[in-house]
């Protein structure tokens, strides 16, 4: 698709008084996403189908992830820390969790068919994932990798350790509640997984001080002491 760019304007006003109300330009492939995106929006909305579902709710995810910045990383260690006793309380304390994830019908989590071999796209069995158990360690990861960039050594290695476990947490996770057949609160595991595995790198390497001190923007977070 060739790249054409447009540019959608509005204005308010006559002569010296005019006032830009929208200016928003976007070319070719804005236009094939948006078509692309709004598909699948229709048939989430008509049919509700799991495969819709995760693609918004992924989109979702990712979007949260970017759009979301943690500033150190204490701040994320005490973000994850009480997250962890929060999700453990409102799963295995009462069933509110649970039953607002199955009954609320909305892209707010990830669906994983579990009898995807026997019925196809038809399956009806899922297990789920909420997009906070994305997002929330996608930005403390997210942080770890621009502490990586911040160090110049020309490596990635926090983000890769903390990225595979959290993908060795959410192993863990799915391994539990199938040997269990019980909810389980995935943070249980993620969190551990994605603050113990850098901590730890970080103390073996001598990196833990400089660690604690990072701030992300800091140049920023100055700016806004002195205009407070």
């Amino acid at each position: 698709v060739p790249i054409i760019p447009f540019r959608l304007k509005f204005d308010q006003g006559e002569g010296d008084n005019v006032e830009s109300v929208f200016d928003y330009e976007f070319n070719t492939h804005d236009l094939v996403c948006l078509a692309l995106c709004s598909g699948v929006g229709v048939w989430y909305i008509l049919k509700k189908h799991w495969l819709a579902n995760d693609l918004l709710g992924l989109a979702f995810a990712v979007n949260g992830v970017e759009l979301l910045h943690l500033n150190n990383v204490v701040t994320g260690c005490i973000l994850l820390g009480g997250l962890f006793f929060y999700d453990i309380f409102w799963v295995f304390g009462t069933d509110v969790m649970v039953t607002v994830a199955k009954s609320f019908e909305a892209p707010i989590k990830l669906v994983f068919p579990q009898d995807l071999l026997e019925n196809g796209l038809n399956a009806s069995n899922f297990a789920m994932l909420g997009l906070g158990d994305i997002v929330i360690p996608g930005i403390f990861i997210a942080l770890l990798l621009r502490y990586d960039h911040s160090l110049g050594r020309k490596s990635h290695t926090y983000f890769y350790v903390t990225f595979l476990a959290y993908i060795a947490g959410l192993l863990m996770t799915i391994f539990v509640m199938h040997v269990y057949k019980h909810a389980q609160p995935a943070l249980l595991y993620l969190v551990p997984a994605c603050l113990g595995s850098p901590l730890f790198v970080a103390l073996v390497r001598g990196d833990i001080k400089s660690m604690f001190q990072y701030e992300d923007h800091p140049d920023l977070s100055n700016s806004e002491k002195k205009d407070e």
